[in-house]
């Protein structure tokens, strides 16, 4: 398992230094008047934050030591581009940098591939999202995003969602004593009506179990075909937060319809 390794590019993980936020402020302040001395300690103190975040990323089998440097890029960028002005804490600021610079390294070695034309577009579209991040330290809506880089919502949400990597078939969704339940076991053949029938009073059953915000995602997700985007545009949260609430919400009608 990765998260027992203990060096990782050379660094020693379990000496890693954790910083409070009062040192965070303080190195912050430095940094930006322009000690580089304060601002290497500052990243020295936040590579736990990378290793923490990486460990969601162990099932892409990806080597360790890739993912950490990659994070660690992440983790530059929020140190260099963090606008101490406005009153929002470094670490929030800085998991979805890192993240978003580890998911492009994940896109960009997919092996699946996508029109130059399209990757380009949403790569662009990743760079004004880092960019508004910065400048307002919140997650950007798409039509934010198409505004800023001059094309349509609809092109934006089309190509940023096709650089996202697909699960395998074969990806565990459930695990108990030693036995997992895999996407492909979750898949039916879809011909048989009554089947279908007596799945959607088990669905409508089990989504009655949901908070009225789960169930308006899952409704919209799944039986009106929106975008994690779209949604979270929407309803006014992040996409991380539509993805987070998705997954509670499929998991515990899983539940309800076992």
């Amino acid at each position: 398992m990765y998260y027992n390794k203990v060096e990782i590019c050379g660094v020693n993980t379990t000496k890693l230094k954790t910083l409070t936020d009062e040192e965070k402020h303080e190195l912050l302040v430095k940094t930006k008047a322009g000690d580089e001395g304060a601002r290497a300690e500052l990243i020295y103190g936040n590579l736990r934050l990378v290793l923490s975040i990486i460990q969601r990323f162990s099932g892409r089998h990806e080597p360790m030591d890739d993912l950490f440097q990659v994070g660690c890029i992440g983790l530059v960028k929020a140190v260099d581009n963090f606008n101490l002005d406005l009153n929002v804490k470094f670490s929030t600021y800085a998991v979805p940098m890192i993240i978003g610079e580890i998911r492009r390294y994940l896109r960009d070695n997919n092996a699946i591939r996508i029109s130059r034309s399209v990757r380009d577009l949403a790569y662009r579209a990743l760079g004004a999202r880092e960019e508004l991040m910065s400048d307002n330290q919140n997650e950007p809506t798409p039509a934010q995003i198409a505004e800023k880089i001059g094309e349509s919502r609809e092109a934006v949400v089309r190509a940023m969602e096709a650089i996202v990597e697909p699960m395998s078939l074969y990806e565990p969704i459930y695990s108990e004593n030693g036995d997992s339940l895999y996407v492909i076991d979750q898949l039916a053949d879809t011909n048989s009506s009554d089947e279908m029938w007596l799945e959607n009073i088990a669905l409508a059953e089990a989504m009655e179990h949901l908070g009225e915000r789960e169930r308006r995602i899952i409704s919209l997700r799944f039986f009106m075909n929106k975008t994690q985007m779209e949604i979270a545009e929407e309803i006014g949260i992040s996409q991380a937060q539509v993805s987070r609430l998705e997954k509670g919400a499929l998991e515990r009608m899983r539940k309800e319809i076992n």
